[in-house]
């Protein structure tokens, strides 16, 4: 049985405490230097470096980004889609998939359990910016069902994945 616990990097290599620091500080800001990753995780700039460089090679870290506040920069409505669909084969999943996948507005696509086969997180600058998505998302492929819930107040939002201890 896995620990879940337990995280694996790779069949040689699992994340150590050091790792994990970094990881929780990289998450916080990504904007440090190495020398500064270093000092809060209690490294040398060459061994935080090549720890980065690591993690970066073995896919724990995807990417570094910067997050920008959607409302200041005019996309001031997120909206939850539910999908429902009457097709499963996978020629209807990948032309699905394709088409969502290419729509700027689309911030997450996952295929659920349950109920619902898939749920988008959408985010537009007005009502009348979604229903152009709408109507862009209901002629990609046939649906069964869409249902739209459009959020009124961001109470929590984090990026910072919460890393497991060793």
């Amino acid at each position: 049985m896995t620990d879940l616990a337990t995280v694996h990097v790779s069949d040689s290599r699992r994340l150590d405490a050091i790792d994990r620091k970094i990881l929780t500080v990289l998450q916080e800001d990504a904007s440090l230097s190495v020398a500064e990753i270093g000092d809060r995780v209690g490294l040398s700039s060459t061994p935080c470096w090549k720890r980065i460089q690591r993690l970066e090679a073995d896919g724990v870290i995807l990417r570094r980004v910067a997050l920008v506040d959607q409302n200041k920069i005019g996309l001031g409505i997120s909206v939850f889609v539910s999908v429902e669909s009457a097709d499963h084969s996978e020629a209807w999943l990948r032309k699905f998939a394709d088409a969502v996948s290419a729509m700027p507005e689309v911030m997450e696509f996952y295929r659920m359990a349950g109920d619902v086969d898939y749920m988008l997180r959408v985010v537009v600058a007005d009502m009348q910016a979604y229903d152009v998505f709408y109507k862009k998302l209901i002629s990609a492929v046939p649906l069964k069902n869409v249902t739209s819930r459009f959020a009124m107040e961001k109470i929590k939002s984090v990026t910072a994945l919460p890393v497991p201890p060793a």
